[in-house]
């Protein structure tokens, strides 16, 4: 993991949630996943947005022409932990398509506009979303 993410989770564990660096906000949660290939456990911080009982993330690596790692964890092994402001939950991902996924993308447009830079960035890569659902 870079030390940026080592930073970035730092902060968020000890501010309760809240990241000033690079302006995250109270808009982070930090996915607890396996790895697809290695087993090993991984801590990645992305950003989230709230929906009722469940939360979307954006695999969107900053526009990078790849998937992060964390994309491929959710892909091989869906039932992770996530670390909230309130604490630890066990959730299930779902790759959101079609309609569903163009709506929740168009949420995080909207709250962050840097994301739709992150699509053009990004080239012929559509950024995966997904929905986190407490099991």
């Amino acid at each position: 993991m870079s030390s940026f993410n080592d930073q970035i989770i730092q902060e968020f564990r000890d501010n309760g949630g809240h990241v000033e660096t690079a302006g995250f906000g109270d808009k982070l949660i930090l996915l607890h996943t396996r790895g697809a290939r290695t087993g090993e456990e991984r801590v990645a911080p992305t950003m989230a947005l709230r929906d009722e009982d469940s939360w979307v993330v954006y695999a969107s690596k900053a526009g990078a022409p790849e998937h992060p790692a964390w994309y491929f964890n959710l892909i091989e092994n869906p039932d992770i932990t996530i670390e909230t402001p309130q604490g630890l939950v066990d959730v299930t991902a779902h790759e959101l398509h079609g309609d569903e996924r163009d709506a929740a993308w168009n949420q995080v447009v909207a709250v962050a506009p840097g994301f739709a830079d992150y699509q053009v960035k990004a080239g012929e890569r559509v950024i995966p979303v997904f929905r986190l659902t407490p099991r």
